[in-house]
């Protein structure tokens, strides 16, 4: 019986390990699937505009996170692959969904200089928990070109300006 409960339980790390391995390889690759920095191999530092960054896309975007507490308003920015510049994307909103306190804030395309209202790098929401003196985190997500993305974000502790 031990015998047969050993083999049970080697068969099922085999077969657990193999199943992982061929999942791997052969799972397709999804624009929204993954926003986390150890999967692609780099770090992300403070954004072109004070805001984290995160990839949308597996680095096609990045977008960036800041948030205004004093107006109550955040301003998600849309970047290129080098997270620097500004990418406008054929969106007229993107939502934000913040973990705790838990709340969403539609955010609308507020375009930058020379860009138009069709295209928009800049996308603005306002809500009272923003308020909120605090590292935030959550996702970001929107649809560019019928395609789906997402983006997990993590503000670090740092000093507020007031």
């Amino acid at each position: 019986m031990i015998r047969y409960a050993t083999f049970f339980v080697l068969a099922s790390l085999w077969v657990g390990v193999i199943g992982c391995k061929n999942d791997a390889a052969t799972a397709p690759s999804s624009p929204a699937a993954s926003s986390d920095d150890e999967d692609h191999g780099h770090s992300h530092s403070d954004g072109p505009n004070g805001g984290v960054v995160t990839d949308w896309g597996g680095g096609k975007y990045h977008v960036e996170f800041t948030v205004d507490h004093d107006a109550k308003e955040s301003a998600v920015f849309i970047l290129g692959g080098d997270a620097k510049t500004p990418e406008p994307i054929a969106a007229e909103t993107l939502l934000l969904n913040i973990n705790e306190p838990s709340f969403q804030v539609d955010l609308q395309a507020a375009p930058l200089a020379g860009e138009t209202a069709a295209a928009s790098s800049r996308f603005v929401g306002k809500h009272d928990n923003l308020g909120i003196v605090r590292e935030f985190s959550g996702t970001i997500s929107g649809e560019v070109d019928g395609t789906p993305y997402a983006g997990d974000f993590k503000e670090e502790a740092h000093g507020h300006e007031h």
